[in-house]
């Protein structure tokens, strides 16, 4: 048993991150209990490409070892530090980071704006004077610095229930008009699925982040989705990162638009990685499962023609190829160059999908105050919504939450109230 604190919901924006230097440093508080055997914290950085400074950090003003650049980890990631017994105390523990470099070119912490209070600080003198307001690199925004305590006393709290959209909400209707006409016409859910899976393949061209390619993350609204995407144009002009992310939370919000429920689906191929995959589930009433769809790249996963669940699929997922069955929305996505290895064999499909998660909350429309603010953007997976596997419970232990298979396969209780 253990239990995870952290004070932020890991909404971070890669280009708003905090910079350190000798001088500007960033200081966390963590309220914990007491605790008298090793805590591992955790902490999202990112170093420069051209810089070797290594990143410092102290615990209630001890200097741990300092953590050194790896070349391969150029950009924001996890890492992971175990602290011996009685360096944590008991109420209030600050945690600083900071690096030797005088100007910003070193290492930067990630951090999550819109905090009215935050318990993280800034100083632009070495420590002498701390401020929470006034942060980040351009000391425009206020937020929380991403950095997380994990005792071995304790449990995390269950992972909340699913939350779906509310069917009165009018951005539902307003969606809605965009659809196709055989997503729209009465009929079994399995066809009006395929027709809303290959009008969103068929939206857009998968632009992944990079030089040359997307740079502005999007926010998680269909209708905006669609028009940036399709556009190549988004905020302030520049062409927004429209990768199976976004595929995925549309094809979830489109679902329930019609009273089909859904969900978004999280992947990860490796422990701690964030080289997965995005998809979407919908629940069947014929079949009594979630049932998984690849909107990106108009892919079903069927057996005898019976949809299959994410469950089912990592069962079989070393054969994945033989299940599955792609629509006409899949062409555009074999001649995109950074998409069509996905077609080989299915390896890669069936890698992606080692560790599964949901997004517990499918209310993309009707609260997007709660969407995260530019996930995958930021290379590693970092928001407390995402609810794991309770078997990767050591995998990700820098998250809250984690299910049982009575949690992922529970029907949508409350879905269209």
């Amino acid at each position: 048993m253990s239990k995870l604190y952290y004070t932020e919901s890991g909404r971070f924006l890669p280009a708003l991150g905090e910079e350190l230097t000798t001088f500007r440093r960033a200081r966390k508080v963590l309220t914990l209990p007491k605790t008298s055997k090793p805590a591992r914290l955790f902490f999202i950085p990112r170093p420069y490409e051209d810089s070797n400074a290594p990143l410092r950090l102290s615990v209630n003003g001890k200097e741990l070892a300092p953590i050194v650049k790896q070349p391969s980890r150029i950009v924001y990631q996890w890492h992971a530090v175990t602290l011996e017994p009685g360096l944590l105390r008991a109420g209030e523990n600050v945690f600083e980071f900071w690096c030797d470099a005088t100007a910003m070119n070193g290492w930067a912490l990630a951090m999550e704006g819109g905090f009215a209070n935050p318990a993280s600080f800034t100083t632009d003198d070495g420590g002498a004077n701390w401020r929470n307001h006034h942060m980040s690199y351009l000391n425009v925004d206020r937020g929380e610095y991403l950095v997380r305590v994990r005792l071995e006393e304790g449990e995390d709290p269950a992972p909340p229930p699913m939350v779906y959209e509310d069917p009165a909400n009018p951005r539902l209707a307003s969606y809605r008009k965009l659809f196709p006409a055989e997503a729209l016409e009465p009929g079994p859910i399995l066809k009006r699925v395929r027709a809303l899976s290959t009008w969103i393949a068929n939206s857009w061209e998968h632009t992944a982040a990079g030089p040359g390619l997307g740079t502005v993350p999007m926010p998680w609204d269909p209708e905006t989705i669609h028009a940036w995407a399709s556009m190549e144009k988004g905020h302030a002009g520049q062409r927004p990162i429209a990768n199976c992310i976004f595929y995925g939370v549309t094809f979830a919000a489109a679902c329930q638009a019609l009273g089909i429920p859904a969900r978004c689906s999280i992947f990860s191929d490796k422990p701690a990685g964030g080289g997965g995959h995005f998809t979407a589930e919908y629940w069947s009433n014929e079949h009594e499962k979630w049932c998984m769809v690849d909107p990106n790249f108009d892919a079903m996963f069927l057996r005898n023609g019976v949809p299959l669940s994410v469950t089912e699929l990592q069962d079989t997922r070393k054969t994945v190829n033989d299940v599955t069955e792609y629509g006409p929305g899949a062409e555009r996505h074999r001649q995109n160059p950074r998409t069509m290895y996905w077609f080989d064999d299915g390896s890669r499909r069936a890698r992606s999908i080692n560790h599964r998660s949901v997004w517990y909350r499918s209310d993309i429309l009707s609260h997007p105050e709660f969407n995260p603010a530019a996930h995958g953007a930021g290379v590693m997976y970092s928001e407390t919504g995402i609810v794991w596997e309770q078997r990767d419970m050591e995998t990700w232990p820098m998250f809250p939450y984690f299910g049982d298979r009575d949690y992922f396969d529970a029907p949508p209780r409350g879905f269209g109230k």
